[in-house]
């Protein structure tokens, strides 16, 4: 959904002669939401979830909000510098089940020790607790 036409109020807000128009991010923020909330289009979609990215001097952490999603259906995969978390959310209604494919891939900051990775699942959210190898800690 675009909004194409609506007025406002000009209040005489220029710039170097240009009017500026004070709705022009939040219309942009809209039609993006309403992109995302759209793109699912049927029972084997793939969509794309929001990630926190941390850091200590010690370790890297990259922790992930999947509601509705049992730990078997979780995936953490870590190629050289590159971490994909896979997820399926499976929901039954009635006689029938649907799922959605979730899946976010990353590139990784810092060198990490990819023998020491772990990762844990708790309430719905992801942690992936990413050690950081010496030559990059401070």
């Amino acid at each position: 959904m675009a909004i194409i036409r609506y007025s406002y109020p000009n209040r005489g807000l220029t710039t170097y002669g240009v009017s500026r128009n004070p709705w022009r991010g939040l219309e942009t923020e809209i039609d993006r939401l309403f992109d995302s909330a759209l793109s699912f289009t049927g029972p084997s979609a793939t969509t794309q979830f929001p990630v926190d990215i941390y850091e200590d001097k010690d370790n890297t952490f990259v922790r992930a909000e999947l509601p509705g999603v049992s730990r078997e259906d979780v995936t953490v995969e870590l190629v050289e510098d590159s971490l994909t978390i896979t997820a399926v959310r499976r929901q039954k209604t009635g006689e029938a089940e649907q799922s959605l494919s979730l899946k976010r891939s990353l590139t990784l900051p810092t060198l990490v020790q990819a023998d020491k990775v772990s990762a844990a699942y708790e309430n719905g959210v992801l942690t992936v607790t990413l050690p950081k190898r010496e030559e990059a800690k401070p």
